[in-house]
């Protein structure tokens, strides 16, 4: 296989598996060798080349072989210049700038998307708290809150705030090692040290990060070791008043089988929700990027009122709304078109269908079930115990806010009630609100929950 057919599975690998994982773990390898069938990549570390053979090793002979190549196997090796030489003992660094170059080298991180900047971040009344938040850690003077803990549901921003920070820290002070990765890479990285007996090494390179920055941190709940090690990490770089930055998709006291300790460690700084967008903040994103795009593709015009439309309709998902106006422009200029009101809906019917989902009384009934840990068949029973009533009226409350239902079919919904029934329940959840602050917390967490 000459090394064009390997450019040609490179672009194929881009689109199959995103153009962030291509660029972190695709990109730096390259071609050495291809004998008897096997073929060989060079890796910069061992970690790489074992984390790339585990997540796309398959995907890659797949690719290799669909693009005419007889190949069954395929292998990651560190060139013999990157290497200790054999009979060099391993040496343990003894300073601080060892080990930030065995960390460098050792752990890759997740690769930092350029285009998530402060300067591309569009700050709305949802989320103005958590970028003023993001801005003040960025500057990196002493740290005043720690950790900094951001939360909200999908595509709202908090790993394009994670990844400012990272930019802003590296371009103000590039001395400092500022880390980013997930929760799931911290896993893995921990679970390889277990298996290599380097837990000792593993220990030592992530306490000398400066700033530690997890994503998705609600992967390791459940997860006994690795929330062990992680605890450990946390309270070791707390105490040298390292900064520390994670997020997730729900808030500390409401990630299920984290155990305590940590859910208390990431409590104590600032906790920050993002909160879904509204109509102004979408329509700004957009404003935004169809700038971008106008500097890309000049000769498209976009109608008045198609922005507007967009930010009416897509409502949940800040990337299935970019990723909406991505495909109106690609349409655009692939047939030299101008982007109508009416070329929006026509090419944007799938997207726009999925928006106009309606949300229904089983529907609420099942995640409310799920998150107070009842059956959902007591949910519509006639049990009247105070662990099965309370739910069933804040399911009740649910279905009459978000849903168009009448009291009568939703009564008909919870096993045949009478629509009074109903209306209590109502009323009661209501009254409760006023003065009971985790019922108010369980409500928005599962409006979030059954809005996306």
């Amino acid at each position: 296989m000459t090394h064009d057919a390997w450019g040609r599975v490179r672009e194929q690998l881009i689109t199959r598996i995103g153009r962030n994982n291509y660029t972190t773990w695709i990109e730096p390898i390259r071609l050495a060798a291809l004998d008897e069938s096997v073929a060989r990549f060079e890796v910069p570390t061992s970690f790489f080349g074992d984390w790339v053979s585990r997540n796309f090793g398959e995907m890659i002979l797949a690719q290799l072989n669909a693009g005419g190549s007889r190949v069954s196997r395929v292998e990651f090796f560190v060139p013999a210049r990157q290497r200790p030489a054999a009979n060099d003992a391993p040496k343990k660094p003894s300073t601080r700038a060892a080990l930030r170059r065995a960390a460098d080298e050792d752990l890759p991180g997740a690769a930092l998307d350029a285009r998530f900047t402060f300067d591309s971040f569009v700050v709305g009344k949802p989320n103005e708290l958590a970028h003023a938040a993001a801005r003040r850690v960025a500057e990196g003077g002493p740290v005043t809150f720690n950790p900094l803990f951001l939360y909200g549901g999908v595509g709202l921003g908090k790993t394009h705030l994670m990844h400012a920070i990272a930019h802003e820290l590296q371009a103000g002070q590039p001395e400092l090692r500022v880390l980013y990765l997930s929760a799931e890479q911290f896993m893995y990285r921990f679970v390889q040290a277990l298996r290599d007996k380097q837990i000792m090494d593993f220990k030592e390179l992530f306490r000398s990060v400066d700033v530690l920055m997890v994503d998705d941190v609600q992967f390791i709940a459940g997860k006994d070791s690795t929330q062990e090690e992680f605890f450990h990490t946390f309270n070791a770089l707390i105490e040298q008043n390292k900064q520390i930055v994670i997020s997730a998709d729900r808030a500390p006291g409401e990630i299920k089988d984290l155990e305590e300790r940590i859910k208390s460690r990431l409590q104590c700084g600032l906790v920050v929700d993002l909160h879904p967008t509204d109509y102004e903040l979408r329509l700004g994103i957009l404003q935004q990027k169809a700038e971008t795009y106008r500097a890309q593709h000049p000769a498209i015009i976009i109608a008045q009122g198609v922005l507007e439309f967009l930010a009416h309709r897509i409502t949940t998902n800040v990337r299935v709304l970019e990723g909406a106006l991505t495909r109106l422009f690609a349409f655009a200029s692939l047939v030299g078109r101008e982007i109508t009101l009416e070329l929006a809906q026509d090419c944007l019917a799938d997207i726009l269908r999925a928006s106009d989902r309606k949300l229904t009384i089983e529907e609420i009934q099942r995640k409310v079930a799920e998150h107070y840990n009842i059956r959902l068949s007591d949910m519509i029973g006639p049990k009247r115990l105070r662990t099965i009533a309370r739910p069933r009226q804040v399911a009740m409350y649910l279905a009459k806010q978000l849903t168009p239902r009448s009291l009568p079919e939703i009564g008909r919904r919870f096993g045949g009630r009478d629509h009074t029934t109903i209306m209590h329940g109502v009323r009661k959840i209501e009254e409760l609100m006023a003065t009971d602050s985790q019922l108010s917390d369980d409500l928005q967490l599962l409006r979030r929950l059954l809005q996306g």
